[in-house]
């Protein structure tokens, strides 16, 4: 088991063994009494609350916040939260894995608007009054996040990640309009950014191969330490992660477009063995690759 599993407060993703595991999952949070709605706890995924009736006090990395109805609170990646409500408290939760905000072909520009919202503490503002949104687009978008998670029609997955971004493209434009800085913890020069770029761009095509951190590091023109530190302050993961990250993205397609089998496809993405493929695929996806096949089945 992952040393995570032992920090304070670490809430692990925990994935039902009969529906199929999307990066994202909607629902209404109910409360009746005066009391704790959620314990103290975090996780990767970015979290968004919507308050649609009463109010509730939210505690977010020690500072102390209160929304009601109307109201909108952005709980980035990592940042430890506790909800308490108050008489009829009811609120929206939107919860998905910050990696859907990125393109499918991974460009580096988009890490500098990414990546602020995966490290705690970082951004400029937690709780978005109504009287701030209403008006705006961002109290639709939510209802059509949780009508479109409800209904399930065909695309609703599409629906639902573009409404994200939307949402996330309002914040950080309301942001530089209003000139509130994002602290990222680290500075996103240009010629660092076309460097990473061309990491990115062997991944899409080599992914298949053996990589190594240190081959990448000479493609960037890096020390290997250098290297390291950076992709990971970036991406908020190690190069082996996020290498692992894109095989998997691509044995998802191979096991919806093809009859390979679980061993072919952990060959023909770059795994050296299936067993390790399984290990990986289930830590990313909550379920095996014959079990996510199965369930793509049920479902289309």
């Amino acid at each position: 088991m992952s040393e995570l599993y032992n920090e304070p407060y670490y809430e692990p993703d925990v994935k039902s063994s009969d529906k199929p595991y999307y990066p994202f999952h909607c629902h209404t949070q109910g409360w009746r009494g005066n009391s704790q709605m959620s314990a103290a706890h975090w996780h990767y995924a970015i979290e968004i609350l919507y308050a649609t009736r009463g109010s509730a006090s939210i505690l977010l990395n020690g500072r102390l916040y209160t929304f009601g109805q109307g109201d909108m609170v952005l709980i980035n990646a990592r940042d430890v939260h506790a909800i308490w409500g108050e008489q009829q408290t009811q609120y929206i939760c939107i919860k998905f894995n910050p990696e859907i905000l990125y393109t499918a072909a991974r460009f580096a520009f988009e890490s500098r608007y990414v990546v602020p919202f995966t490290m705690a503490k970082s951004s400029p503002q937690k709780v978005f009054p109504r009287a701030e949104i209403d008006g705006t687009p961002l109290p639709g978008l939510i209802r059509e996040i949780i009508e479109e998670m409800s209904d399930q029609a065909y695309g609703f997955e599409l629906a639902v990640r573009t409404n994200i971004s939307r949402i996330f493209l309002w914040v950080l434009r309301s942001w530089r309009d209003r000139g509130l800085q994002i602290d990222s913890g680290h500075i996103f020069k240009e010629l660092d950014m076309e460097r990473l770029q061309a990491v990115f761009d062997c991944l899409d095509h080599q992914y298949m191969h053996q990589l190594t951190a240190e081959q990448m590091a000479r493609l960037c023109n890096m020390s290997y330490s250098y290297f390291s530190r950076y992709f990971k302050a970036v991406m908020g993961k190690s190069f082996t992660a996020y290498l692992n990250y894109v095989r998997i993205t691509e044995a998802e397609k191979l096991l919806l477009s093809t009859d390979k089998t679980v061993t072919e496809i952990a060959m023909a993405t770059g795994f050296a063995s299936a067993s390790y493929f399984i290990s990986q695929f289930r830590q990313l996806k909550k379920m095996s690759p014959h079990h996510y096949r199965l369930q793509l089945a049920r479902h289309t």
